[in-house]
């Protein structure tokens, strides 16, 4: 049993690769890897690339833990994550 955190739901229209979290975040692929491991907010098959969660990744960069946890128990209504989702253009089905 290990602690990291079970992995965000990255769904295709909230997926990014490692490229674009690099440009959205103004971070180095190193942190968004440590990201990707600390948070959960990304993963990807052994020889695939790396899947990321672009309103996830925002909630790392700005310490939104509460957000994170929303999402990944599966909450993308909870006006506290749809406030990412707003801020990276994606529109939830579960948004009505």
């Amino acid at each position: 049993m290990t602690d990291t955190p079970w992995p965000i739901i990255i769904k295709p229209d909230e997926e990014i690769n490692l490229k674009a979290a690099c440009h959205l975040t103004r971070k180095n692929e190193k942190t968004i890897r440590g990201w990707c491991k600390d948070y959960g907010i990304g993963g990807a098959l052994p020889g695939a690339p790396l899947r990321i969660s672009a309103p996830a990744v925002l909630m790392a960069l700005h310490g939104d833990i509460v957000a994170l946890e929303l999402l990944r128990s599966g909450d993308r209504t909870h006006p506290r994550v749809r406030r990412w989702f707003d801020e990276v253009g994606v529109i939830s089905p579960e948004a009505g």
